[in-house]
């Protein structure tokens, strides 16, 4: 069950708009070239995570304290390890696909699952890679902008990343129903997270759907490039990365 709006994109809503210069732009910039469509799609998503997520979410925040709930944000990023882990040597960095992978054994031990980040304190820096931005890498074009059914705004080339991810995922691969539970759990927890931010969107945006959008494609065009996009062009290939990045930046 995939979250409505991954955590990354609420919570950097505003940073990106600020990186976007705050201006919407036309669906021919944009690449929005079925905007109409999208539209309806964003819709969607924003009715069902009004009258469900959101309500489960306050309620979460409200009666599970504090250090349970940063409990399990951790374990979920902590199996986000393993996805990073892949993607940086896909990307031809095998020093840090060690790092990340080294992370996740010290924190699923030491760690209890993940619950607690000991190897962040041993100086190992965490890092969010995905496929999309491997794919970029290796020259593949964004494609047209997409809103998803359920996961909210992405590429078509950031669409065909999520595949690989779905394979890679161990909470897939958990038998019966006890998979519902916890792809719940990640949900809401995700949400949770992100409360403040999506109330702060729904209050400044005069349109929501266009900030969404702007601020998605300011905040993904940054990370493909690392934190250096380029000025005043659209993205038409990947800049090879010459500055070593710590990922901070790539946090959720």
């Amino acid at each position: 069950m995939p979250s409505v709006l991954p955590a990354a994109t609420l919570a950097m809503l505003v940073v990106a708009t600020t990186l976007s210069g705050c201006a919407t732009t036309d669906a021919s910039e944009s690449g929005d070239a079925i905007e109409p469509a999208n539209r309806g799609v964003f819709s969607f998503n924003q009715g069902l995570d009004h009258k469900v997520l959101r309500p489960v979410a306050q309620g979460y925040e409200a009666h599970v304290p504090e250090s349970v709930r940063s409990c399990v944000r951790n374990v979920f990023s902590n199996l986000g390890d393993i996805f990073t882990s892949v993607n940086q040597l896909l990307q031809g960095e095998p020093r840090k696909a060690g790092s990340d992978i080294s992370r996740f054994g010290i924190n699923t031990t030491v760690g209890v699952l993940g619950c607690f980040d000991p190897a962040t304190s041993m100086g190992l820096a965490k890092h969010k890679r995905d496929f999309g931005e491997t794919l970029a890498l290796w020259g593949v074009p964004p494609g047209p902008y997409v809103v998803l059914p359920l996961f909210g705004p992405s590429t078509v080339r950031d669409a065909f990343g999520l595949v690989p991810s779905w394979f890679l995922d161990p909470i897939d691969y958990i038998a019966g129903p006890a998979i519902y539970a916890v792809k719940g759990t990640q949900t809401v927890s995700n949400r949770s997270s992100n409360l403040k931010a999506s109330d702060l969107v729904d209050s400044a945006a005069l349109d929501p759907y266009l900030f969404t959008r702007d601020a998605f494609l300011a905040r993904r065009l940054d990370q493909i490039y690392d934190g250096h996009p380029p000025r005043q062009q659209e993205e038409t290939e990947p800049m090879p990365r010459t500055e070593p990045s710590d990922g901070t930046a790539d946090l959720n």
